[in-house]
């Protein structure tokens, strides 16, 4: 099977100004029903990335392969298989939902009596069966939101491309949205691009991400083997003589940078736990002012890769596990 995305020295030049610089990568290779991020911050190229996927932007150089499929060469066989959900209003004001869905339905190949039935079906799918003969121009944000999700899927697409999906929704129907998308994912065996600037909403629904910065890729995070590695980093600060700690890490298997005046950064592999930590402590008889321990987080990783934070230094965790200066929990 092949990736979901394959990009080969891809350029895309507009004017007289290079986007696209080279990207090369292989996104979604296991298989179907995987989720993949797109970030990076304003101008790192990703709309244009996503525009040349769906063939409005032509390569300058290099090439673009969708689902086995060259984006170049084979524009059609690619927009067939793709479903698209733009982050800015593409709705017509005075059409009900239902109408407009047909209508998309109809667009993407879909017979007349098919996609009514689909547009009803999607519909009730997204939580606006309720008011889908209501004009689309009535509908709130959040419904304006579910309706541009309702029309990229309605013809089962193997890929779905969602910019933004999550912007300016409550955290309810924040809440709904990432659950539609993991539905799409595992129930249904969609592909999906997530290309959002929200980082924790990349972190909870995508397997992998792809960050971009100056239009090249500056990072490919496997986000699923982040997750199962178990991996936990930990700031310590001790008073005492901790010339001795070093070595007691190594024999443990723990990656450790002494940073100066008792303050320690370290990585416990699988199968260290931080009782470990506290009997080496114990046993060099050091007295702890600090110690807190999580996991890597996609923000740091995003930070690291666009050269907002040094590659030695991590970003404050969000709810870190703290001792107080006396040892306790």
């Amino acid at each position: 099977m092949p990736p979901v995305i394959e990009l080969d020295q891809l350029r895309v030049r507009l004017g007289r100004r290079e986007i696209l610089k080279g990207l090369s990568c292989r996104l979604g290779v296991s298989g179907s029903g995987k989720a993949i991020g797109l970030l990076g911050p304003n101008g790192a190229g990703k709309s244009t990335l996503i525009q040349a996927l769906l063939g409005f932007h032509k390569p300058s150089g290099g090439g673009a392969r969708v689902l086995g499929f060259d984006c170049r060469t084979q524009p059609r066989e690619v927009k067939a298989r793709i479903g698209y959900m733009p982050e800015n209003e593409t709705l017509i004001a005075n059409v009900t939902a239902v109408s407009f869905l047909r209508l998309m339905g109809e667009l993407s190949g879909l017979p007349a009596e098919a996609a009514l039935e689909k547009a009803h079906e999607t519909l009730f799918h997204v939580g606006l069966g309720e008011a889908r003969y209501r004009p689309l121009g009535t509908y709130s944000l959040g419904m304006k939101q579910m309706a541009k999700l309702a029309q990229a899927i309605i013809h089962g697409p193997e890929l779905v491309i969602l910019d933004e999906p999550t912007n300016g929704l409550d955290p309810a129907a924040r809440r709904r949205m990432l659950t539609l998308i993991r539905e799409m994912k595992q129930d249904h065996g969609m592909n999906i691009v997530l290309c959002s600037h929200l980082l924790r909403d990349v972190e909870e629904v995508c397997d992998e991400a792809v960050i971009l910065k100056d239009g090249q890729i500056v990072h490919h995070a496997d986000l699923e083997a982040e997750r199962q590695s178990n991996k936990r980093f930990v700031e310590l600060e001790v008073a005492g003589d901790d010339s001795g700690l070093a070595a007691a890490l190594r024999e443990m298997g723990v990656e450790s940078i002494r940073e100066g005046d008792g303050r320690w950064r370290m990585v416990l592999p699988p199968g260290v736990e931080i009782d470990a930590l506290w009997r080496i402590i114990a046993a060099l008889d050091l007295r702890v002012h600090k110690l807190t321990h999580r996991r890597d987080t996609l923000e740091e990783i995003f930070l690291k890769a666009v050269g907002h934070l040094p590659s030695g230094a991590a970003a404050a965790p969000e709810q870190p596990e703290e001792v107080a200066a006396d040892g306790r929990l």
